[in-house]
């Protein structure tokens, strides 16, 4: 099996599962205990915690543990605007996660004023229009750092600046669930900040919310106070450890495994060019985030080819896993303007460090041959 469908979900590293392990089989207990080895349990999370904030490139701040992006943006949302008064203007982009994107479009329905803002072709925020959405009242801001489907990376100093001139008082939200590790980022440069764990070879189930200093919070479900209050519920403390152990990983190799992407990208796209009837959906090869790369095969529907690739023991995807169940047009691509055969045939391909050249050559012949096999069949 050749795995090229990394934006959905990673393996999980070894040393994420292992140190995950260790707090199901050796270190099990609550942390909200008072005994000691639960204490200890505590010390455990915390130091992870303080990690956490120094990867992120953050000073100070909260850092909240989820069960992932979903809360995690769920929350940012509520728990901020649960502190604002009235029912200011809300701008999300149009091609955020559902989990933005439903959310925000739900808002609006209980007479919140949400503006959508749009995205130039390669998928990243169009900044003049979102220039001339702001505005004195708006209160909240959520941009994703990197476009799940097509890499493209979004400019956040600028729109940090253009929030700080337009809109002060508005807190800006950033969905960095494709680009943390994958991407640089501080959190200099916004309010709040999502991430996922099994993202970057972390466990399924465990995430964090990032809530600067000064930011008037809310926070998420109520019950036991655990996490100041701000999120309740017993710790995860399994996955928050895999998760740190896969950070630490991540961190130690960041170099080689943002090389390794970027190589395994130019590769495929090389190969796939000199096909024909292939065109590149986003930013180019260079300029996106390393992992994501978007192409249209002319003439096949991507769903067809989606399984006639797995049938082969290659897997990619149409698109974001949570929007895979839905019918209907990709909203992201078509936000885009891109319409016709080419939305027809998008295929997402997305990578992580553990892929090799010699698996990418292999799948590009895969590939190759299943275009030109279902292109014989083109609907007339």
């Amino acid at each position: 099996m050749i795995y090229l469908d990394n934006s959905a979900t990673t393996r999980t590293f070894d040393t994420a599962a292992n140190a995950a392990r260790k707090y199901m089989t050796e270190v099990y207990f609550n942390p909200s205990s008072a005994y000691s080895p639960a204490v200890s349990a505590e010390k455990s999370v915390n130091e992870a915690r303080r990690r956490l904030c120094g990867a992120l490139g953050a000073a100070s701040g909260n850092v909240i543990y989820t069960s992932g992006a979903t809360e995690s943006n769920n929350m940012a949302i509520s728990g901020c605007l649960s502190k604002k008064r009235g029912k200011g203007r809300i701008i999300v982009s149009s091609v955020e996660h559902p989990s933005v994107y439903e959310t925000a479009q739900a808002l609006s329905a209980k007479g919140y004023e949400v503006v959508t803002v749009g995205v130039d072709e390669t998928g990243k925020v169009d900044l003049g229009a979102f220039g001339g959405c702001l505005t004195a009242d708006t209160d909240f801001v959520s941009i994703m750092q990197v476009n799940n489907e097509t890499g493209a990376v979004n400019d956040l100093p600028a729109i940090r600046s253009m929030i700080k001139k337009l809109a002060p008082n508005a807190v800006l939200h950033v969905d960095g669930v494709q680009g943390f590790l994958k991407v640089p980022v501080n959190m200099g440069q916004c309010d709040m900040y999502s991430i996922s764990g099994h993202k970057f070879h972390a466990p399924k189930g465990v995430g964090a919310l990032y809530v600067g200093n000064g930011v008037r919070f809310g926070g998420g479900q109520t019950g036991g106070g655990q996490e100041s209050g701000l999120r309740s519920g017993t710790l995860n403390v399994p996955g928050i450890m895999g998760m740190d152990a896969a950070i630490t990983t991540y961190l130690a190799n960041e170099q080689a495994y943002r090389k390794q992407m970027v190589l395994c990208k130019q590769r495929l796209y090389d190969n796939m060019m000199k096909q024909g009837d292939v065109m590149l959906n986003g930013p180019s090869v260079d300029a996106g985030a390393p992992h994501i790369l978007n192409l249209s095969f002319l003439g096949v529907r991507g769903e067809v080819m989606l399984h006639a690739l797995e049938a082969k023991g290659v897997l990619v995807s149409t698109g974001s896993a949570c929007s895979s169940h839905k019918k209907g047009k990709n909203r992201i691509l078509g936000s885009m303007g891109i319409t016709g055969e080419r939305l027809e045939g998008a295929i997402r391909f997305s990578f992580s460090p553990m892929n090799t050249l010699a698996e990418i050559d292999t799948a590009s012949e895969i590939i190759a041959e299943t275009a030109a096999f279902l292109r014989k069949y083109k609907r007339r």
